[in-house]
């Protein structure tokens, strides 16, 4: 049996993804405010493990290849009640002999906590399952994030594993929960 192929067109065309409260729109050079404040708060850094510093220009050269890469799709959550910038959602680390993806959220400050990661995980994996033919997406988080551990339960990940001490951050190991899910998954009710 061979996996299924990855429609990569889509990878460099990202669709715009609607949800009930959010449109999910390709992110780019026009997202940056959004973007730098995201990666400008702490908290935001402590939960992804981030320890470098961007400027702005290294974030509007990020933004700006977006546009060409065939191997990753990049989305800015959008609240459609406000129109403002809430994160972003990744899907990344193309494999496709395995016909796999890594995803990744992240929430600026003030948007945790109320649902829109889980809404916008599960846009992105029907939309990686449906549209782009992937059959697994994985991602890790690390323990000390509860909160987005069950957020992606909600969303239709499971658990597959703990990799032990993987980050060190204010002097304490901390490990990485392993979670992926698969096409063939019964999905969640929304």
């Amino acid at each position: 049996m061979n996996p299924p192929s990855i429609d990569t067109s889509l990878l460099t065309a990202v669709a715009t993804l609607m949800t009930p409260r959010l449109r999910l729109e390709p992110l780019g050079p026009s997202h940056i405010d959004g973007a730098m404040e995201g990666i400008s708060d702490p908290e935001t850094l402590r939960l992804t493990g981030t320890r470098r510093t961007f400027s702005r220009d290294d974030v509007l050269r990020h933004l700006t290849s977006l546009a060409d890469r065939d191997d990753r799709a990049d989305w800015a959550i959008i609240d459609l009640a406000t129109e403002r910038y809430v994160g972003e959602v990744v899907l990344n680390e193309l494999e496709p002999d395995d016909a796999a993806m890594n995803f990744r959220v992240a929430l600026n400050p003030g948007w945790m906590g109320r649902g829109y990661g889980t809404e916008a995980a599960r846009a992105v994996l029907d939309h990686a399952f449906d549209d782009l033919g992937v059959h697994r997406v994985g991602l890790d988080v690390f323990a000390f994030n509860p909160r987005a551990e069950r957020s992606y339960e909600k969303a239709g990940f499971r658990h597959e594993g703990r990799q032990r001490d993987t980050l060190f951050w204010d002097g304490e190991w901390v490990d990485s929960i392993l979670m992926a899910a698969l096409s063939t998954d019964e999905r969640p009710a929304l």
